[in-house]
């Protein structure tokens, strides 16, 4: 073989080789439209699946509704307030109507709701607790948080919790409540030990027994105040002091 002829055959195998590579990047560039159309349908087949699985299937419906805060009968009584069907998906329940359900129930405080993945509604619940027991007109026994809401009757006060008597339906009203409330907030224990026959007849009135005097209290305003006047009061003879208007107290 000549050299022209060597030359001539490394010649044509070139242009063979890139003529190939080039029929080969041009089917490549053509097929890659295609690819990336098929990755866009797969991806948003992928996201339309996963938003009927969560927002419309039953396969994340809710199962169970977990009640914490309280147990026995004030649970089960909070979770008849939920409402929410057993499959309800569980992205989809509103979450804040369920918690204004729960807090029409006297007893509940405070309530906050959420979802627990893959099936589960969590409602949790501060229940009110017991700063006051007031004996209202017909001899009952009511408790009353720290906000004066009654949520409850009992047979005996708590272990610890005072025990005011109502004298009227004004005595049992949530201002009156309040003012026996500050009242009780007011006396140090020094004071608050001697205490006995609280008497609410209005949120402007209250009087008790403090030892073998009576002291017409008034409201729960300027409570302090009526603290320092009552125990500089204590040292007279009065068998009744009125700090009820701290500007004028009396005793007689």
């Amino acid at each position: 073989m000549s050299l022209g002829t060597a030359r001539h055959h490394v010649d044509d195998h070139g242009v063979s080789s890139s003529a190939n590579r080039f029929r080969k990047r041009a089917l490549s560039n053509r097929r890659r439209p295609w690819r990336r159309a098929l990755l866009v349908v797969l991806a948003a087949s992928t996201a339309v699946l996963l938003a009927w699985a969560v927002g419309w299937s039953t396969w994340l419906g809710v199962d169970d509704v977990e009640v914490v805060g309280v147990t026995g009968p004030e649970a089960a009584a909070v979770g008849r307030l939920v409402e929410v069907p057993v499959g309800t998906p569980l992205a989809r329940v509103d979450t804040e109507a369920v918690g204004a359900r729960v807090r029409e129930r006297v007893t509940v405080a405070e309530v906050s709701v959420r979802r627990s993945w893959p099936r589960t509604l969590t409602v949790e619940v501060v229940p009110r607790s017991a700063a006051l027991v007031v004996r209202n007109p017909q001899g009952r026994l009511e408790v009353v948080d720290a906000e004066g809401v009654t949520f409850g009757a009992v047979r005996a006060a708590p272990k610890g919790v005072p025990v005011v008597t109502a004298t009227g339906a004004e005595g049992t009203t949530k201002q009156a409540l309040l003012s026996s409330l500050a009242l009780l907030d007011a006396l140090p224990s020094e004071l608050a030990d001697r205490v006995s026959g609280i008497r609410v007849s209005s949120a402007n009135l209250i009087t008790f027994t403090l030892g073998s005097r009576t002291v017409v209290w008034g409201g729960g305003e300027d409570s302090e105040r009526k603290v320092a006047i009552l125990t500089a009061l204590l040292r007279t003879k009065g068998k009744v002091i009125d700090v009820s208007a701290p500007d004028t107290p009396v005793t007689r």
